[in-house]
């Protein structure tokens, strides 16, 4: 064995070690950083992902698009804004969206952040990359227009300032112009705050001392030459304060040969200098001390760093073999972060929208899946009404990673998978859950594509007794003939049309993702199904929806569900079927959704799912699988295919997702006290 592999197959035990020790966090945090940037060749590698070696498997990857409106996109929205505000929201910002000197000559001429968004490729299934910007383009910060478009989208949003990142060289500024051009145009109104990035440059892009471009000398001098000019921000009208008293933030104050005296000086040179008291915080990107040991006066969450979620290297199937990244679970950092207790220092808590530097790291980048705009929102709101529920007011601030870290992935800017979906869910966060309006009617929501099978749901919808809210979904060229029906019906229901892709679970999906946004609990799921390719095909459609909603089923499933939060779905007796009877071309597909839904797949073989889909659902149990926003194109073209299309493996996941998400499943005859059918050769299907 070699040297290398040696020390990091002693890693986890010398990990172990260092974790039994005892010393405080900040103590801990401070030898952590100090043994990594010297030993870093200690710590393994990333589990390498699986690979195909061909056959069926090769023929069944799920290829995604950067650029295709998924769902769960959303336009932008006016709203109101909660008045007063619950929180200051604090994003951080990186001017390095336009050309400069330096960056010619280090990257070639003509280069800008963009040129690393753009050559980003994705590593395996479900790597969406490159991320792709929506309304405001690939910008130019040399035009002032785009910081006014910007300023104004934010505040539109909810977001209370930025933190723009401050690049300061012993005298040499870097990405300075657009924040002077920021300075001297009065048009904007958003505070803002600096963050000096006081790590050396270097060629890797994570602030390591390896190949360093431009580096940082640190002096009792070059604190004072910093302070006096930053001195025209922190005096600035639009400056952040706290308190009175602008804020300034440091990346990494353990970089300073004395960071308490450092904080001495700018705070007297301040005084003297009619700027006043500051503010000063510093960012816990790779240390936790109490600000006050080190003469600061708060400290700044900066997730994702100083988590460590679990791995899922080992579960991606690779598009590129050579693969070296680590993927990891941004679940999990955000419901972690989201549940530590605040310290008895001054801390501003942090979210983060997603990360994924794979555009910065060709094949070694570092990628957080199953980030959503719901998941953010869930974090943010969370943040702001229960960490900071005893906060004193004027600490009440959360910063957000970040506003613009296109190479990185944490962007709440429009983009062209979901658009302006991650601002409405920072301006949605402000207002507690609470008053976020749930519906207490049931909901019915019918893929219409055979007109006559539709009067006659319809008439059965009207049996039921129910006071319905009624969704009906249907294809363009089918879109007169049903709203025809409709009319004639009476019945008083709202008509989305959509492309005839998918078959009846992509329209589902999309209004699933729609209805939940705004306070659908409950909603049976139903299609005009006719089966054409099977003589049976009437009596199976009339089966599936007599069980579900027969006059003496409906209300009684409607109060179980108000009875039980954790009931998730009710599908009708007799079709809850074996997996493994029904594979049929699907396996694949479905264990790839599973992998993209975050779903453990254990012995799925043994599992059931709902055939012919149709079922009760509470949307929260499909969160899984709506947070992450499928894309159309996905979905194969309509051909007259009876097996193996997407559609026919997302209907087999319904069950299992749900199950995930912390709900469970009765069939309707089970949960109304009726007999069941026994377990019997499936009348509509032939095993496989």
């Amino acid at each position: 064995m070699s040297g290398s592999r040696l020390r990091q197959a002693l890693f986890p035990l010398l990990r172990a070690v260092f974790r039994a020790l005892p010393m405080s966090q900040a103590q801990r945090d401070r030898l952590r950083t100090r043994l990594l940037a010297r030993h870093g060749d200690w710590v393994p590698p990333p589990p390498k992902g699986q690979q195909d070696t061909g056959g069926p498997r090769a023929s069944a990857q799920l290829r995604w698009r950067a650029d295709e409106p998924a769902i769960g996109h959303r336009p932008r929205q006016a709203a109101a804004l909660p008045e007063p505000m619950p929180a200051t929201l604090v994003a951080f910002y990186l001017p390095q969206f336009h050309t400069f000197a330096e960056n010619d000559a280090w990257w070639g001429k003509g280069f800008t952040e963009w040129r690393n968004v753009t050559r980003a490729l994705p590593q395996f299934e479900g790597h969406i990359q490159p991320r792709l910007p929506a309304d405001l383009g690939f910008y130019d910060l040399r035009n002032p227009q785009v910081m006014r478009d910007q300023a104004q989208l934010a505040a539109e949003h909810g977001i209370g300032a930025f933190c723009f990142y401050y690049y300061w060289f012993s005298g040499r500024t870097l990405m300075e112009d657009p924040l002077r051009q920021w300075l001297d145009d009065d048009s904007i109104t958003l505070p803002f705050c600096l963050c000096w990035a006081n790590e050396n440059w270097a060629r890797r892009w994570d602030g390591r001392d390896d190949d360093i471009l431009i580096g940082q000398q640190h002096s009792a001098d070059d604190d004072l030459a910093f302070i006096a000019h930053v001195a025209p921000y922190l005096r600035d009208r639009r400056a952040l304060k706290v308190d009175g008293r602008p804020m300034l933030l440091v990346y990494r104050p353990n970089l300073l040969p004395d960071a308490r005296a450092t904080a001495e000086r700018w705070r007297r040179w301040c005084r003297d200098n009619d700027v006043g008291e500051i503010h000063l915080a510093y960012v816990q990107g790779f240390e936790r001390p109490d600000p006050r040991e080190i003469g600061f006066d708060a400290a700044v969450e900066f997730p994702p760093n100083m988590s460590n979620p679990r791995s899922l290297s080992a579960q991606q199937w690779l598009l590129n073999p050579d693969f070296n990244g680590d993927v990891r679970d941004w679940r999990e950092l955000a419901s972690e972060i989201a549940a530590r207790p605040l310290p008895d220092y001054p801390l501003y808590p942090g979210v983060n929208p997603g990360w994924d530097n794979e555009a910065r790291r060709s094949g070694r980048g570092r990628v957080y899946l199953h980030a959503s705009p719901r998941g953010y929102r869930d974090w943010l709101r969370s943040t702001v009404h229960e960490r900071l529920a005893q906060a004193p007011q004027h600490q009440r601030m959360v910063f957000i990673n970040a506003w613009n870290e296109w190479a990185e992935g944490a962007v709440l800017e429009p983009d062209a998978r979901l658009g302006h979906a991650w601002l409405q869910a920072t301006r949605e966060a402000l207002s507690p859950a609470a008053l976020r309006r749930r519906t207490t009617r049931p909901c019915v929501l019918i893929h219409a594509w055979y007109p006559d099978v539709f009067a006659e749901l319809l008439d059965k919808v009207k049996a039921t007794g129910l006071q319905w809210r009624v969704v009906v979904t249907t294809t363009h060229e089918r879109h007169a003939q049903i709203k025809q029906v409709l009319t004639a019906s009476g019945i008083d229901a709202e008509i989305h049309a959509f492309a005839n892709h998918g078959r009846d679970i992509l329209p589902f999906l999309h209004m699933a993702d729609s209805l939940l946004e705004q306070g659908e609990d409950v909603v049976l799921k139903l299609h005009t199904k006719r089966s054409t390719h099977r003589n049976d095909g009437d009596r199976w459609r009339n089966e599936l929806i007599d069980r579900l909603m027969a006059p003496d089923r409906a209300s009684r499933i409607v109060e179980a569900f108000a009875k039980d939060p954790a009931l998730g779905l009710v599908p009708p007796e007799g079709h809850v079927q074996r997996l493994d009877y029904f594979w049929g071309a699907n396996e694949r597909n479905v264990q790839a959704l599973l992998s993209r839904f975050g779903v453990a797949q254990g012995d799925i073989n043994a599992d059931t799912f709902i055939a012919g889909s149709m079922f009760w659902v509470r949307l929260e149990g499909l969160r899984p699988m709506l947070d992450t926003h499928l894309q159309p194109s996905l979905f194969d073209t309509e051909a007259g295919q009876v097996d193996g299309t997407l559609a026919h493996a997302v209907e087999r996941t319904f069950t299992l997702v749900a199950r995930h998400a912390g709900y469970h499943q009765q069939d309707a005859a089970t949960l109304l006290g009726l007999p069941s059918p026994q377990d019997t050769t499936y009348a509509y299907a032939r095993r496989s």
